[in-house]
């Protein structure tokens, strides 16, 4: 329940383009681009992105505008959809950024809340106008939305572009649906099931577990795959090296630490510290999902320089800080994508996008919220650049098997 570039290319090819998929207003690198051709789909078809057009300034959950303590610039424009009739300069300001679509599935690890408040920012957590119970924070990548209704809402009406709004009987619907979705891989790479041999792996395991949190409620994160330390007898010898690696690769995102440092929701604003050691599972904690139990976004530096991959056909904004200037970037940065901060107009949130869950991670590539790590190995060699991590050529090849397991 979820897009991968390469199935965006079997579509156009399929269709000539003609897919839903490729609708002029999210699936276009601009509307205003001929729509036939797959270079105006490009970073649909090579990143797997969405457009995502967000209003300038940003404005509250009803509408009003919201004080921004930064001014954004645009440096470069390689759609043409930050400027002319759209951008930050036009009659109606709006903000065009390009983001991979989070999975549908597995909603209710996604909604579950582990925590009273929102650690990364020390408030409370915001609630529920309709339920009054807390938000996880964990459904969209910028915090826009921070209900399935409220996620429906912004989707008719801009993605979908309805002329009329949904019904409360049809949200009871489509979110009677939502709930009943749960993705995960069912199979490793020798056709054996993942919930075979003492293993917990498979979307029914998720089906009928409970959310879990790490030393909390429920086992540690990826503790499922402990029991292929020790494969068992009858496995083909590739199998079995497999499994091995799979288990050596949940230690090391458990138990391998590393310094993590300028990372805005981890080390800012309270913060636990600049640095501060942990491993993986300090941010992918839940057990069974693999996102990030605590509410709130966290920056990694991937589409804010210097930490970001060379990404020319995105956009380039330049953010100046009206007031403090960021923890970590100081008061001029240069982003593909402002991320939190096109929701709360603060400049201490530039760069800040919330969690993935790892759930089906390997039928989804590419991946981070801008498409830079073209595979697994990517997304583990990004994490080594930027922390420094270390990681051996097996220790690298054991997380990307973990992660094709997922």
């Amino acid at each position: 329940m979820s897009l991968s570039a390469e199935t965006a290319q079997r579509r156009w090819r399929e269709t000539n383009g003609r897919d839903p998929l490729f609708a002029a207003y999210d699936g276009s690198n601009c509307p205003s681009l001929p729509q036939d051709r797959a270079d105006s789909h490009s970073l649909l078809l090579t990143r797997g992105l969405i457009r995502i057009q967000r209003p300038w300034p940003p404005r509250d959950p009803i509408g009003r505008n919201i004080t921004v303590d930064y001014k954004i610039e645009i440096v470069r424009d390689p759609t043409g959809c930050n400027s002319g009739k759209y951008g930050p300069a036009a009659e109606h300001p709006t903000v065009s950024v390009y983001r991979r679509p989070r999975p549908l599935a597995n909603m209710k690890y996604l909604l579950a809340v582990g925590f009273a408040y929102d650690p990364k920012q020390g408030m409370p957590l915001p609630l529920d106008p309709e339920t009054k119970k807390p938000l996880s924070g964990n459904l969209m990548a910028d915090g826009r939305a921070s209900t399935l209704t409220a996620q429906m809402s912004d989707a008719a009406g801009s993605h979908l572009e309805l002329t009329r709004h949904l019904t409360p009987a049809q949200m009871r619907q489509i979110t009677d649906f939502e709930s009943r979705v749960f993705t995960a891989q069912q199979r490793d790479v020798s056709g054996t099931a993942l919930d075979a041999d003492g293993a917990e792996g498979g979307p029914m395991k998720l089906f009928t577990s409970r959310p879990g949190q790490l030393g909390s409620i429920g086992k540690p994160v990826w503790s499922e795959f402990e029991a292929w330390e020790k494969p068992k007898p009858g496995l083909t010898r590739e199998a079995a090296a497999f499994r091995a690696s799979v288990a050596r690769g949940a230690k090391i995102f458990r138990d391998k630490t590393f310094l993590i440092t300028d990372s805005s929701g981890i080390n800012s604003p309270i913060g636990f510290g600049n640095p501060v050691r942990n491993a993986c599972a300090f941010c992918h904690n839940m057990s069974q999902m693999g996102n990030d139990v605590a509410p709130g976004q966290v920056d990694l530096g991937t589409t804010t320089l210097p930490f970001a991959d060379p990404a020319p056909d995105l956009p380039l904004f330049r953010i100046t800080c009206l007031g403090r200037p960021h923890p970590h970037y100081g008061r001029v940065i240069y982003t593909s994508d402002p991320g939190y901060a096109l929701t709360t107009g603060r400049c201490a949130d530039v760069g800040k996008i919330t969690l993935q869950s790892l759930r089906g991670l390997a039928a989804r590539a590419p991946y981070f919220a801008n498409g830079s790590a073209k595979d697994l190995r990517g997304l583990v060699d990004y994490y080594d650049r930027r922390y420094h991590i270390g990681y051996t050529e097996q220790e690298k090849q054991d997380l990307v098997n973990l992660m094709r397991s997922l």
